[in-house]
């Protein structure tokens, strides 16, 4: 390739060495775009097939084009006379730069490697939904050598390096399948009928569009276990405090499904008359 431009760009003039430059950068980025294209069509496909294989292709195109990008700068810096004598200049003697860079790019490199870690042992993926902590969860939509890139369910990009993120530890909603056991507190007054709320509670819950049974056919005929377990966590002053532990099929519409849920539980105690919380207070003359 540098024979080529060199045939037709004359590199020992000012313009012709940048002329040259632009020439074999825009060649790189070219490559890159094309290769690029050719891997993000194999990444659709595989994307409407399974997510297994996305996060391996991203990443390695993401990794092709800082490569190919180097790569013409390397061509660039031993093909043009002027810049490789300079740079062997710079070089053979540039032990405090050096240490200097070294230090610079610390952060750079341990994101890289962490970045190969995540994609080698794949903790999560591309398409999976993770949670960090209250504040960061949502769905990973790139990881690339720098940084790890996730959209909230408010549609915002919560951006992490991939330092930081190979160091947290990660609840995963995807990595081995997508059910998952929701937690439902409800409050309920001292004196009402556990049984009575437990039936409401679990009727209501079957009507819910994603729940599903999770029991084992040996559960069920020995009625081990109900699909929907109510159970009272805790009694206090004022209230007592029962969960239902509801099985749902999308981790994604788990928030969804607890308003749902709330909402006609509610509605079904009004009807029913269930006896409600009712604060006490002192009243101090």
């Amino acid at each position: 390739m540098e024979k080529f431009l060199q045939k037709y760009i004359d590199v020992s003039t000012v313009e012709g060495t940048i002329l040259y430059s632009l020439a074999v950068l825009l060649i790189c980025w070219g490559v890159s775009w094309i290769l690029g294209f050719i891997l993000g069509k194999f990444l659709y496909y595989r994307q409407n097939r399974a997510l297994r294989g996305v996060t391996q292709i991203k990443f390695f195109k993401n990794a092709l084009r800082l490569m190919l990008f180097l790569l013409g700068l390397f061509i660039i810096i031993l093909t043009v006379p002027g810049l490789r004598e300079k740079a062997a200049y710079i070089f053979s003697g540039a032990g405090i730069l050096a240490a200097v860079i070294a230090f610079a790019a610390q952060a750079a490199v341990a994101n890289i490697i962490a970045g190969i870690f995540i994609v080698i042992f794949k903790p999560f993926r591309v398409g999976d939904y993770i949670k960090l902590d209250e504040e960061r969860l949502g769905i990973v939509e790139d990881i690339n050598l720098r940084q790890t890139v996730i959209r909230t369910f408010e549609n915002k990009l919560l951006i992490i390096p991939n330092s930081v993120i190979s160091n947290e530890s990660v609840l995963n909603h995807n990595i081995r399948n997508s059910k998952i056991l929701s937690f439902n507190n409800f409050k309920i007054g001292l004196f009402a009928d556990i049984d009575k709320i437990r039936g409401i509670i679990q009727e209501e819950a079957r009507k819910l569009p994603l729940y599903f049974d999770n029991r084992t056919n040996y559960e069920k005929e020995n009625e081990l276990l109900s699909d929907v377990e109510v159970r009272v966590i805790d009694v206090f002053d004022t209230y007592i405090h029962i969960r239902a532990y509801v099985w749902i099929s999308d981790p994604f519409m788990e928030f969804k499904m607890k308003c749902d849920l709330k909402e006609a539980v509610q509605k079904r105690f009004i009807i029913e008359g269930v006896e409600m919380p009712i604060p006490l207070r002192k009243i101090i003359q």
